[in-house]
């Protein structure tokens, strides 16, 4: 099962980089899984040998994007990303960004979305390398919110 807790997955972390493994780490809402998203993913993932994906929970995600969102719970997000090839692992977090998260599993690199700054990422004082990946241009689940009549904040 790809869905750990962050006290699976810090064991799991320290065994796989005791084997020379570079672990990536990225995260996001990932409310409406989207062709952009899974691109990002894929990049993200050739950044290193094993990608964590840590996942807002529906709590964090009120608090960032209003009480409308998420639209898929956490469950159901978290499932729809652990099936992705290019996702090795998901881990869940209410807080309001994943900086304890980033801090206990200490991933070898930090990858987020073309709209960062690599030093303004959460987490790039403490990993090694930190990446701003490049969007796919035209997609964005507010994009599609607003597409299909909804609000999207």
């Amino acid at each position: 099962m790809k869905l750990k807790s962050t006290k699976n997955l810090i064991g799991i972390i320290k065994r796989l980089k005791s084997k020379g493994r570079k672990i990536v780490f990225t995260n996001g809402c990932f409310d409406i899984l989207h062709c952009g998203h899974v691109e990002y993913l894929v990049k993200a993932k050739k950044l290193g040998d094993v990608l964590i994906v840590g996942l807002n929970s529906d709590l964090s995600i009120s608090k960032i994007k209003g009480p409308k969102r998420p639209i898929n719970n956490q469950k159901d997000r978290a499932i729809v990303l652990a099936a992705l090839e290019a996702v090795d692992y998901v881990v869940m977090f209410s807080e309001d960004t994943p900086y304890e998260l980033i801090k206990a599993i200490k991933p070898d690199v930090l990858a987020k979305g073309g709209d960062w700054k690599p030093k303004d990422i959460v987490g790039s004082d403490i990993v090694k390398k930190t990446v701003s990946v490049p969007f796919v241009r035209g997609y964005s689940t507010t994009g599609l919110l607003c597409k299909i009549g909804c609000k999207g904040r």
